[in-house]
């Protein structure tokens, strides 16, 4: 985590320097002349892009991968590709493929009901039945 961090922060300066080196040196021998507030503007947009990109992806790479497919049966998810027969669902944030005896249309939520290989069995969660308790 440090060092991604510390390689994180060295990258951003580096981008910073360039846009700064392009924007003063280079486009003006173009006739390209960028006023000094566009450039701030360009640069603070270009770091708060970058540390967003930082966090989602750090966090991405901290979490822990689900591969049992035995410890999600139970879990909900959403179908995110028709499922008639197969398809592909969501759950915990990992794509898994999927297939089911009923046909699931993209959106619905779904729970696992078991699994074959690598591929999920699904049914449709039942909401009608979350509602009446």
């Amino acid at each position: 985590m440090r060092i991604r961090l510390i390689w994180a922060i060295i990258s951003i300066i580096l981008e910073e320097i360039a846009i700064a080196v392009v924007a003063l040196m280079v486009l003006p021998n173009y006739d390209i002349n960028i006023p000094v507030i566009v450039l701030v503007l360009i640069m603070i947009g270009w770091l708060v892009l970058s540390v967003l990109l930082f966090i989602v992806g750090n966090r991405a790479l901290l979490r822990e991968p689900v591969n049992d497919p035995e410890a999600i049966i139970g879990k909900r998810g959403v179908a995110v590709e028709e499922i008639n027969p197969q398809g592909l669902v969501k759950i915990q944030g990992e794509l898994w493929g999927a297939q089911s005896a009923e046909k699931i249309a993209i959106g619905e939520e779904v729970i696992v009901t078991g699994y074959s290989g690598i591929k999920l069995t699904v049914t449709r969660l039942d909401t009608s039945a979350d509602k009446d308790e």
